[in-house]
């Protein structure tokens, strides 16, 4: 996809959010313009509804081949899919920025604590996983990239913290930029109103995984 149209998408869903905090001045007219409307926008929901996506081909190639359940099929796989499409929104968004994933993660750590995002060096090791030799890799590049800086603790002269460059900043925003693109392209078919309820039911179904 080029960057133009998914620019072009992004200012859509931009305006889109934007009229629906106009305020109830904005609702009322949108009320008035009749039942028409209304109807349209119905019968338009009802044929997306009525596609079949490839989970419909996937549960009828299988049905009578293996036993499961349809809806649970159909809940996970829809889900599994979905996750792969986020993946690949977010390659796109380093494709963009010109960003390696290892880059971007540890800008992002240190994005996450606010300015002057910093952290010391073995915490950020220990949030990324990785051992003394391969942190001290990793900001290496970082660093030859002018994305990062270290710095020796001014308490302690032994720690070395890490901190994002203007630049590492400036990068790291316009990655999240392009993130936020992929995501409202993925939930622009929803409503408010469903977006809220498939939220409640995504978290439910989380917190059941989480606390067992």
């Amino acid at each position: 996809m080029g960057r133009e149209a998914a620019e072009g998408r992004a200012r859509t869903a931009e305006t889109r959010a934007t009229g629906a905090q106009a305020g109830p001045e904005r609702a009322g007219n949108r009320a008035a313009d009749g039942a028409g409307s209304t109807a349209a926008g119905t019968a338009g929901k009802s044929a997306e509804d009525s596609a079949e996506d490839s989970v419909d081909r996937h549960i009828a190639r299988w049905t009578g081949k293996v036993p499961f359940d349809v809806p649970t099929e159909a809940v996970i796989t829809r889900i599994q899919l979905l996750a792969k499409h986020v993946s690949h929104g977010k390659e796109r968004a380093l494709a963009e920025t010109g960003l390696q994933a290892f880059e971007f993660e540890t800008m992002h750590r240190l994005a996450s604590r606010g300015a002057p995002w910093r952290a010391p060096s073995a915490e950020l090791a220990a949030e990324l996983l990785l051992s003394p030799a391969g942190m001290t890799g990793r900001l290496d590049t970082l660093e030859k990239s002018g994305l990062v800086r270290r710095l020796r603790a001014a308490a302690d002269r032994r720690r070395v913290d890490v901190e994002l460059t203007a630049d590492g900043h400036r990068r790291w925003t316009e990655a999240m930029r392009w993130r936020g693109i992929a995501e409202a392209e993925m939930i622009e078919p929803l409503d408010d109103a469903e977006r809220a309820a498939l939220a409640a039911l995504l978290k439910r179904m989380l917190l059941s995984v989480e606390t067992r």
